[in-house]
């Protein structure tokens, strides 16, 4: 059981891109492919071949009071495991990227969250690896993920590769990490992941697995799996969709499906991420991102904020070579260094967090669409006994609910 993720709120960092790495690694090799001590492939000791011998996860570290003063409570890091270029081309789960340290830095972060009451969720990439991952051919299928010729699909039949995946969770849950966000989910098949979970929790019950899963079945996809939630990819696109269109009946029904994708588990919910373009530039008209903001943390599920959403960031994803960075970008030494322009969206999503902590039963609440027009929209989120309403107006007339008037393009939350 994993009872601390109903309070859970996540602030997402990619940390290769927020401390500033450099964009391809130095190191030549992970391991020889012997097995080197209880670490399976790609585990060998000290940093030999690796290079790097920079510190930059302290930077992370730096941040761990912002993330409190947000409201957050949860760190979600992006991948941070050696790897070529990006990160989701891993070559060694058991070691640290030289770019951003070692396994101290590693420690010192976890320490550091531990202190202040913040959890820890790890990107585990365990669907394929890049090309210097050193494994016997039988680990992979000799196919390219989605035709990334840098990254190769592990061999998910084979059983050797589900014991790697069980080293490599618990290796890191010893650590100190309270979870991981398993990378492109919905290309493994469900059952590896319902075997190696179920090595692994009896040594960590407290642990908290998240599949990154973009449509198709969640509810079956959790049943199958037993993951315990999902990245939920359908209320993103329904936000940013029905407020850029003026159709709330597009976001009525994909919350209608998220109530099922509730029965099932905890998906995390979101507005932006590592690999979409962010909220700021996504939305056509900037007064409809509280609107964004108030789905999101009055929804149940557990939210993750994108680092520099809170401030307002923009940045657009492209379908090219270098296509994320803008959307991945560093981070200032410090908050004084931020533009007083993302102020009032930091405060609002101060606000707006604040009434999730005072409504923690949000969490797992039910949520009905009552009034519903095009630019309209009643929430009403309950637990049976508890009930909050969130008012969405995207028109350009004000409009009377039941519980009020909302003036044009504004919002209101009866608490």
């Amino acid at each position: 059981m994993n009872p601390w993720i109903d309070y859970a709120i996540w602030w997402h960092v990619y940390p290769l891109g927020f401390t500033g790495a450099p964009r391809e690694s130095t190191l030549t090799g992970a391991g020889d492919g012997s097995g080197s001590g209880h670490h399976g492939f790609g585990g060998g000791s000290g940093h030999d071949g690796f290079g790097g011998g920079e510190h930059r996860l302290s930077k992370i570290v730096d941040w761990l009071d912002y993330l409190l003063e947000l409201g957050a409570n949860g760190l979600q890091l992006g991948p941070i495991f050696a790897s070529e270029t990006h990160g989701y081309d891993t070559v060694d789960h058991f070691r640290i990227d030289p770019r951003l340290g070692d396994d101290d830095d590693f420690d010192k972060l976890i320490a550091a969250a531990r202190e202040r009451g913040i959890r820890v969720l790890l990107d585990g990439v365990f669907n394929h690896v890049g090309r210097g991952f050193h494994a016997p051919a039988h680990w992979l299928t000799g196919a390219a993920f989605e035709g990334h010729g840098s990254l190769l699909e592990l061999n998910h039949a084979e059983p050797e590769v589900a014991d790697h995946v069980v080293r490599v969770m618990n290796h890191w849950l010893d650590r100190g990490a309270s979870g991981w966000r398993l990378d492109a989910a919905y290309a493994v098949p469900p059952q590896f992941w319902r075997d190696v979970l179920a090595r692994v929790r009896p040594a960590h019950p407290d642990a908290w697995f998240a599949g990154e899963v973009i449509h198709g079945d969640y509810p079956g996809y959790l049943a199958a799996s037993t993951l315990d939630g999902i990245t939920q990819y359908e209320i993103w696109k329904a936000i940013w969709s029905s407020l850029n269109d003026r159709n709330l009946w597009e976001l009525a029904w994909a919350v209608k499906r998220h109530q099922e994708v509730l029965a099932a588990g905890m998906p995390m919910t979101f507005v932006g991420n590592h690999d979409v373009t962010r909220i700021a530039s996504r939305l056509t008209d900037e007064r409809h991102l509280a609107h964004a903001l108030v789905v999101l943390f009055t929804l149940g599920g557990t939210p993750s904020i994108y680092y520099g959403d809170e401030q307002a960031y923009r940045g657009v994803k492209e379908d090219r070579a270098g296509g994320d960075d803008d959307v991945r970008p560093v981070f200032p030494a410090s908050p004084a260094e931020f533009s007083a322009l993302g102020r009032p969206v930091f405060e609002l999503h101060q606000r707006l967090i604040g009434i999730r902590r005072r409504h923690a039963w949000l969490a797992h609440a039910r949520t009905e669409v009552g009034e519903l027009t095009n630019t309209t929209m009643a929430l009403t989120s309950t637990d049976g006994t508890n009930r909050l309403t969130a008012l969405l107006n995207i028109g350009d007339e004000p409009h009377t609910f039941p519980a009020g008037t909302v003036p044009p393009h504004d919002w209101m939350i009866v608490e």
